[in-house]
């Protein structure tokens, strides 16, 4: 059985944003070997540990077809490794689980407790939670309550729908219905798109090096690649045309002549090309006037005065500043939400981010010409560790290491534009906070 300690030996491990489950398609959870293999070490420690599972767990929103605890059923039935693995792990150390939003529901019926319980694993229906380390405290929440765009503003009404809701119920889960009638099963990945706002470029990108005709396709690029090109073309075109200044028009007519019909082919392609890049730009005047007009039309009547996604640090700052303050012993906000692994240092304290389990997608954009960004998956798994030493609280990150699928579902003309460009995300480096807690000055607060 877990052991209980009444000394201030405990270390914590911390994971959130698993988002495991959902409809067809999103019932794939690539990580699953690794993240049962971080239990079965958690099984066999000697440590008096506790484990932390902050929040998102589980996308019970991506659940569209059942409702309520029914939804336990199913995750039983679909994940029965993960959840025998969460049994024997219990038997060793402490599981608690924290409510996020996409699985809020869990704090909505009693019976997930019971459910739950059953595997040794405590569901804590609170929105937040505190826990003793060394002389210090550990503060933890997922972080959707202070994202307007996610905060449940009824904790524990099952029918609690904020904005978010409906994007992931509307959005994410059909996404996860529609996924495998692509050219490559790529839909799914919609839930690893941070932030929100990107999602229309990353289906645009999506589409052009996945799902368009491959022969379109590479009859683009070239002119996309020179669009840049094209448009100093034109300008020098213009100039031409006006007997301002032809000596480069006459240049290249005098290069590309010493080629035969070789150069009468370049010629005429390049000709295509201005006469083209010409067209946008004369229809990309006036579409840019109405685009600025239309925007301040939108933000005059207010129709969106917040963006989708939260800021990834400021706000959780000033929250951990509030805390901080009422409750000196605590000097760690651990939360998760943004899928965005962070340490930074707040009055003395730290404000910890566990980042996500899920793909992370990295957007590159192209070098030159307007090609579609580029989104680079790689994995960017981790526990947070928490535990008391000689000189206060350390906090490391340890990864849990997982190739990148790069390989597998980019094109080839993706590796092509990024090579070189690979995204290496690091993990923040390991920090102390030490027994003397400075006390916030009025100055640090505001």
């Amino acid at each position: 059985m877990v052991r209980e300690s009444e000394d201030d030996d405990r270390v914590y491990y911390v994971i959130s944003d698993l988002h495991i489950g959902g409809d067809e398609q999103l019932e794939e959870v690539p990580f699953l070997d690794e993240l049962l293999a971080f239990l079965e070490r958690l099984e066999e420690t000697d440590e008096n540990a506790e484990l932390v599972i902050n929040g998102d767990a589980f996308g019970l929103w991506e659940f569209t077809t059942v409702e309520g605890i029914e939804k336990f059923d199913v995750l039983e039935e679909t994940y029965p490794e993960l959840f025998a693995q969460f049994r024997a792990t219990g038997e060793n150390v402490r599981i608690t689980m924290l409510p996020g939003n996409h699985d809020h529901e869990l704090a909505a019926y009693d019976e997930y407790v019971e459910r739950f319980a059953e595997y040794n694993v405590d569901l804590v229906q609170d929105d937040a939670i505190t826990r003793p380390v060394g002389d210090q405290a550990i503060h933890f929440e997922h972080g959707h309550q202070q994202d307007d765009n996610n905060r449940i503003e009824d904790w524990g009404n099952p029918h609690a729908t904020p904005l978010g809701y409906y994007y992931n119920t509307l959005v994410t889960s059909r996404a996860g219905q529609l996924s495998d009638r692509g050219r490559y099963n790529w839909l799914k990945d919609v839930q690893a798109v941070t932030p929100t706002e990107r999602m229309p470029i990353w289906l645009f990108s999506k589409y052009f090096y996945r799902e368009m005709n491959p022969l379109i396709r590479y009859s683009l690029v070239p002119f996309l690649l020179l669009f840049n090109i094209s448009i100093l073309l034109v300008v020098l075109s213009g100039l031409h045309l006006a007997g301002i200044w032809s000596t480069p028009v006459e240049w290249t007519t005098e290069f590309l002549g010493q080629f035969g019909t070789a150069g009468t082919i370049a010629w005429s392609l390049l000709a295509l090309n201005i006469g083209i890049a010409g067209l946008l730009v004369l229809i990309g005047i006036p579409l840019y006037f109405i685009r600025r007009d239309v925007r301040k039309t939108v933000d005059r009547f207010g129709v969106f005065e917040t963006e989708l996604t939260v800021d990834p640090t400021a706000t959780y700052e000033e929250t951990a500043r509030e805390v901080f303050a009422e409750e000196p012993e605590t000097t760690i906000f651990c939360f998760g939400h943004t899928h965005r692994p962070l340490l930074n240092e707040v009055d003395g304290g730290v404000l910890v981010n566990t980042g996500t389990w899920l793909k992370r997608l990295h957007r590159r954009d192209g070098i030159i010409g307007i090609l579609p960004p580029v989104f680079y998956p790689s994995y960017q798994l981790a526990a947070v560790r928490i535990a008391p030493e000689a000189d206060g609280v350390a906090i490391e990150y340890e990864q849990v290491t997982k190739p990148s699928p790069a390989s597998e579902e980019l094109t080839r003309t993706e590796r092509f534009f990024t090579v070189g460009r690979e995204p290496e995300p690091d993990l923040p480096d390991r920090h102390v906070v030490e027994r003397s807690k400075t006390a916030p000055t009025a100055e640090s607060t505001d």
